[in-house]
């Protein structure tokens, strides 16, 4: 096939791929999205997606700077007002909106729902070109661009190649950027639920012995649970039948969950990575290519939101000054943007991981003494909320 020429080639075209792809068309660079999997139609009458976000208001923001906000809502969205988290009863911390003097924290958006706005509006945009389904096999790199060869064929130029390929990024191995990482001696299951009563507005976390318990409100009946386990527990969980699964929910949920009834569930390893570098001369890495995160506080899909932001920021604001927008010195500054704020929100995560994760008398007692404090911080507590939801 004949050689594509194109500014940016993104690998990778989820949720974060989208948005960045989308964002640079609107800036006025010419895009290639490279994605394995296509996304069926829409079906309002389908189940909802097992795979949820929970978007702050900053990533709300940046839909709607998008102009693919309103697809979103056509879908699915539930909006989310109050988050709440405890050990002890005794030892509450809530955060509500009302804190903040907004109208919400944010909102309960479905994966594939949120994938399928970005895509319908890369389909209708005259900068995109799309390959899907398509994988990258083989990426060369000069001086001046990058040649992708496709696994159906295709070849690409381009002048700069972005990872937003996930965790296990593709694009990251071939650079051979180095990534520090561990995993978790906990696993994670979302179990999609039909609830007695509407949802509410409120999300909530109770921290367990063996691992926190979330609560995910969704639209109409339904709603998300998630629940932390060691990951023999997560498998024996994944091997039970949805009626078992429901009787174990009843067991080890708090009350407060209510009568609900398990439709479907997936379940995942907790892996922590963060890459050595986000860029090289004509490539850098977004999102989960760039750095995974403990989903303790649903932070993953945001950070990558901000990294999307920041890089829209650097690589527009280079272009319009007549920068080689693709080379070391720019791609430098998102770098610099980026790895400390994904490092601090990494390490907090880690931190309450290790500190809820500790059965000593005197460390639970440390713990839930730290909540109770948090809960009447004032401005501390409304700084932290803020700094969560990218305000």
């Amino acid at each position: 096939m004949a050689n594509q020429p194109t500014d940016v080639a993104i690998v990778g075209g989820g949720m974060v791929g989208g948005a960045l792809a989308l964002g640079l068309a609107q800036h006025g660079f010419t895009v290639t999205v490279i994605e394995q999997v296509p996304l069926p139609a829409f079906d309002p009458a389908s189940n909802p997606d097992v795979r949820v976000s929970a978007l702050s208001a900053a990533s709300v923001s940046l839909l709607r700077g998008l102009g693919v906000w309103e697809a979103v809502l056509d879908m699915r969205a539930h909006p989310w007002r109050r988050l709440e988290t405890w050990e002890w009863e005794t030892a509450h911390v809530a955060f509500d909106a009302a804190e903040l003097k907004l109208p919400l924290l944010g909102y309960m958006v479905e994966n594939n729902v949120l994938q399928l706005a970005l895509w319908q509006a890369l389909e209708a945009h005259p900068q995109v070109t799309l390959h899907v389904p398509a994988s990258l096999k083989t990426l060369e790199r000069h001086p001046q661009h990058s040649v992708l060869h496709l696994d159906n064929g295709e070849t690409l130029t381009a002048k700069l190649v972005v990872g937003a390929d996930g965790g296990n990024s593709r694009v990251r191995q071939m650079a051979g950027i180095g990534i520090h990482a561990w995993r978790y001696q906990q696993s994670c299951m979302l179990i999609s639920v039909r609830c007695e009563e509407e949802p509410g507005d409120s999300t909530w976390q109770q921290f367990t012995p063996s691992g926190p318990r979330a609560f995910l409100p969704l639209y109409g009946e339904w709603a998300s649970l998630v629940w932390y386990d060691t990951p023999a527990r997560i498998r024996q969980l994944q091997s039970m039948s949805m009626p078992q699964l429901q009787q174990e929910i009843e067991r080890h949920f708090p009350a407060r969950v209510g009568r609900v009834t398990p439709v479907a569930a997936g379940a995942f390893p907790l892996t922590r990575r963060h890459a050595l570098q986000y860029m090289q001369p004509g490539l850098a890495l977004v999102g989960d290519a760039a750095h995974t995160i403990h989903p303790l506080a649903g932070q993953g899909v945001n950070l990558g939101y901000r990294d999307v932001d920041a890089l829209l920021d650097v690589l527009a604001s280079a272009r319009s000054h007549g920068e080689a927008w693709a080379d070391k010195p720019v791609l430098k500054r998102y770098q610099m943007r980026r790895m400390a704020d994904n490092l601090i929100m990494q390490s907090g995560m880690d931190l309450f991981y290790a500190g809820f994760s500790n059965e000593l008398g005197p460390f639970r007692v440390l713990r839930n003494l730290g909540l109770m404090a948090a809960q009447r911080s004032g401005v501390l507590k409304r700084q932290a909320l803020k700094y969560a939801l990218g305000l």
